[in-house]
């Protein structure tokens, strides 16, 4: 298990040209491409004021990407391939807004709480997964993309940082604890999305769970 490729990404204010469906003036860093050389990894600050956990990486949205929760966003080059051929396109690492793209992880079916060492020093922690937004359906263009992406339930994994460290791609990348509980990654991703009466259920990942997610559990069981 390693790392292919390490991503980072600059502001960019729409019109992108040849991408259809950006409103003029919108910014997005959603572009991440391969950095060169090593890439510093740290905590970036709580959400809202953090943004990314990478050096030299952008997040325009503070409001709702980023911060120590959302901090390193992981997604497998193995997942990516089945989408180039499924959508008959060539999708390079980073296509998806991934800093991190990966070979040989089962990214998906990481536990909630489960815990990376990435590189000699870095630690990262599985917190949530990542949400399709409209930004991301307007960056790939494909008719139907937020539903297609969400039907298939392998999203990538937002991370935390537990232990700083430099990281670059070639990298080692080793599960150091695994939890004792159920909730992957899919899991969670289908009781935020398209099973909501499994929301319950993530409470099993106790205090690794991202606050967003705990506070729409507990307005989900007020509901009931």
């Amino acid at each position: 298990m390693h790392l292919l490729s390490v991503n980072v990404g600059r502001a960019v204010t729409a019109d992108i040209p040849g991408v259809p469906g950006f409103e003029a003036g919108l910014a997005t860093a959603i572009d991440k491409r391969p950095a060169r050389g090593p890439v510093a990894v740290a905590a970036p600050g709580p959400k809202g004021t953090g943004g990314s956990g990478l050096a030299g990486d952008t997040i325009v949205s503070l409001r709702h990407h980023g911060g120590d929760d959302q901090a390193v966003y992981a997604f497998a080059r193995e997942d990516l391939d089945r989408w180039a051929r499924e959508l008959g396109r060539p999708l390079p690492n980073g296509s998806f807004g991934e800093n991190l793209t990966t070979s040989g992880v089962d990214v998906n079916g990481a536990r909630i709480g489960e815990r990376w060492r990435v590189g000699p020093d870095l630690v990262l922690e599985v917190s949530a997964p990542r949400i399709p937004c409209r930004t991301f359906a307007a960056w790939l263009g494909e008719a139907g993309w937020l539903k297609r992406f969400t039907q298939e339930a392998a999203p990538g994994a937002y991370l935390r940082v537990i232990e700083p460290g430099e990281i670059r791609a070639g990298d080692a990348v080793t599960v150091v604890h695994r939890p004792d509980h159920e909730v992957t990654v899919s899991f969670l991703f289908r009781a935020n999305t398209v099973e909501r009466s499994l929301l319950p259920h993530v409470l099993a990942a106790g205090d690794a769970l991202h606050p967003e997610t705990r506070k729409k559990v507990l307005a989900y069981q007020a509901s009931l």
